[in-house]
């Protein structure tokens, strides 16, 4: 079971979260948190702070850091001495070793990975270390794991890839002890550790990555991603009005959302699911009673387009050579350029002497443009958006490709690429007409 940031932002929203723990004790629940919502922005202010050498704004963060912690405790357990005082006292053992490392970050004006890692992860060691003694004061015995002796990674600290092997060899164990003597245990999303014991993070959004992770070492029944909304929907809600909560999507339909847009879940939290064939289910905390969304193989799938989603600023990069025609090795070469920039492409179309590709609009590609023009003409286009309409056989099933045409109709389509596994089709567009596009497409598929 993992709660996100916006369901463990408060004393209630913490509450709820226990009440809906309490009715999976039956289950042994593994209960994974992440930070109280908008702490992690807070953490990332207060390094930035701490490598520009603003001691004073270190110390005014810390202590609305550590103020909104001891509040919230105090609300939770007003009538819980005993866990309270207890609760206090880690919070501050907690933020009194975050403002050391801070501060040693100021003294030397230099912040490397590994510190950042330490000051991003405090978010969720405070909320769990809360969320712990609460559930322990309102009568369910609890176990506070770390999830940095879990969770093993490598590569970059501050967007670490897990050691599967590793995981799986420590998580069974480790669960299984905490669970001997409680009825639930709690541990973090999001924090990692290297092998050497080195701090490590998942990248933003790890903590639904961790919760599945955990579900594929301990091969969970299900994994549970508990969030403020009723599940995946058919678009963004905040965008487009009378959107559908999806009963059922398959595991490959979440991945390209995810992929390409939705904000409903981490890309990465799909894998860990599919090789072990865990079901995910999406719930709303707010709304417990609401059934969601359960994430499944893909044969329990019906066909269709499931959703429209979309990424509003991107760049189009279009090589063209005529040495591309009838050459062998060209498409090689081009995008070997593109893996030494370590830029990654979203979609791709070709011809016979032109390559076009997307990718995101927020980095810099000038060494790429031009090693790139030393054997090819490039140009780049921005103020664009990508649309993609994801569905199991979106393309040949029914007239959904005719419906997103007709609603296609009188705009400018710079770009089409369907998906090599028949669940996408997408589109670039001018980012001016995304928002009238997306309602259109959606209207189309979803509300006739």
């Amino acid at each position: 079971m993992k709660f996100g940031g916006t369901s463990v932002a408060n004393k209630e929203a913490i509450q709820r979260a226990i009440s809906i723990v309490r009715g999976r004790l039956d289950q042994r629940p593994v209960v994974v948190v992440s930070a109280m919502s908008k702490v992690t922005d807070s953490l990332y202010r207060i390094a930035g702070e701490a490598a520009a050498q603003h001691e004073a704004e270190i110390a005014s963060l810390l202590d609305q850091l550590r103020n909104r912690h001891i509040d919230t405790a105090s609300e939770l357990l007003a009538d819980s001495g005993h866990f309270l005082n207890e609760a206090i006292s880690d919070i501050n053992t907690i933020c009194d070793y975050l403002e050391k490392v801070a501060l040693s970050v100021c003294a030397l004006g230099e912040l490397s990975a590994r510190s950042k890692a330490i000051i991003i992860s405090q978010g969720e060691i405070l909320s769990s270390t809360i969320i712990a003694h609460a559930m322990n004061a309102y009568g369910i015995d609890t176990e506070w794991l770390d999830a940095r002796k879990m969770i093993i990674s490598s590569g970059n600290p501050l967007n670490s890839d897990p050691i599967f092997s590793e995981i799986n060899a420590r998580v069974p164990g480790i669960i299984e002890k905490g669970l001997k003597h409680a009825q639930a245990v709690i541990t973090q999303g999001f924090i990692s550790s290297a092998i050497d014991g080195e701090p490590t993070v998942l990248g933003r959004g790890g903590s639904d990555y961790s919760a599945s992770l955990i579900g594929m070492a301990i091969n969970a029944e299900k994994i549970e991603i508990w969030t403020d909304v009723d599940g995946v929907r058919s678009a963004d809600p905040r965008y487009i009005d009378n959107t559908l909560c999806l009963e059922q999507i398959s595991f490959e339909e979440a991945a390209e959302m995810a992929h390409f847009g939705a904000k409903v879940l981490h890309p990465l939290t799909i894998e860990p699911a599919i090789m072990k064939n865990i079901p995910i289910f999406v719930l709303n905390s707010m709304n417990p009673d609401h059934k969601g969304t359960a994430i499944l193989a893909n044969s329990l799938i019906g066909e269709g387009a499931k959703a429209v989603s979309w990424k509003e600023d991107i760049l189009m990069i279009n090589v063209f050579s005529p040495k591309m025609i009838n050459a062998t090795g060209f498409v090689q070469k081009v995008f070997g350029v593109f893996s030494d920039n370590h830029i990654s492409v979203d979609i791709i179309s070709t011809s016979e002497a032109n390559i076009s590709v997307t990718v995101a609009g927020n980095q810099d590609i000038s060494h790429l443009t031009k090693q790139l023009s030393e054997f090819a003409q490039v140009n780049v286009d921005n103020c664009k958006s990508q649309v993609s309409v994801i569905g199991k056989n979106v393309v040949n099933h029914d007239d959904v490709l005719q419906r997103i045409v007709n609603a296609l109709n009188g705009y400018n389509v710079n770009m089409i690429s369907q998906g090599a596994s028949n669940i996408n089709v997408s589109f670039v567009i001018e980012r001016n007409q995304l928002n009238e596009i997306v309602n259109s497409i959606h209207k189309s598929l979803f509300q006739q």
